[in-house]
């Protein structure tokens, strides 16, 4: 199937992990597809790789409307890019705080704002922001990253208030543990791997493509009439908590 066939797909955070992912999938369906990335790009990237620091707003407006000219429209926006922290209120600095909020969620609205007006323009596009499981619900000694995530939530939903009129489709992902670089020191504790993936209903980590297969249904015609929505894809971890051993 090429279920993105002649369309124009962005995706931030596309060096490794979701990001990446995403950007492979994309192609696979058909999709011109441009990264955006902070850091370099991957071996055999299937498209366009452009660097950009989400945090600079007039880089963004410029690599968008650089996207525009060379492609002449802009349909599917993946806004992946993200970092990774500990701390409790009290353990966290006000610049680290800072950092995970401009990153985390600062940069999907940057990236959302520049991306919008093509999208008006042709009165149809998909924007999928990722979010996690801990925007949905807390967690210990995560506190910026947590509040960072739970704000996802609510500029999908605001995002897709305002934008549906124009036939723009808004929606995003609350992964659980997926197995990416960013997770890397969870892998790294490998009794807490273990215990950490236990408390997902189907007893293990996530990968990259799994996320990417639902960020591609929302990005296609198939969800022409999904928005607004946070769709976890956490191996039943939001379900609820398991007390006794899995049988």
């Amino acid at each position: 199937m090429a279920r993105l066939q002649n369309k124009v797909a962005v995706v931030t955070g596309a060096a490794s992990g979701i990001g990446l992912a995403c950007a492979r999938r994309f192609a696979a369906e058909g999709a011109q597809v441009v990264g955006l990335d902070i850091g370099s790009a991957p071996a055999e990237f299937p498209g366009l790789f452009m660097s950009l620091d989400v945090r600079d707003e007039a880089q963004i407006e410029q690599l968008m409307n650089e996207i525009v000219d060379r492609f002449g429209r802009l349909d599917v926006l993946v806004n992946a890019a993200g970092i990774a922290d500990q701390g409790s209120v009290t353990a966290t600095s006000t610049a680290n705080w800072q950092r995970v909020l401009d990153i985390n969620l600062t940069g999907s609205m940057l990236t959302s704002k520049y991306a919008l007006a093509p999208m008006q323009a042709q009165r149809s596009g998909s924007i999928i922001h990722i979010g996690s499981i801990f925007g949905l619900q807390g967690c210990d000694n995560n506190v910026a990253y947590n509040v960072a995530k739970g704000g996802i939530n609510q500029l999908t939903r605001s995002m897709a208030i305002d934008y549906g009129h124009a036939n723009i489709r808004v929606n995003g992902l609350c992964p659980g543990l997926i197995d990416t670089p960013m997770t890397s020191m969870v892998r790294d504790n490998q009794a807490f791997h273990v215990y950490f993936a236990s408390q997902h209903m189907l007893c293990r980590a996530g990968q990259p493509e799994e996320v990417a297969n639902v960020a591609l249904f929302l990005a296609s015609d198939e969800a022409s009439f999904v928005s607004g929505q946070m769709i976890a894809v956490d191996g039943g971890f939001s379900a609820g908590r398991r007390f006794a051993p899995p049988q």
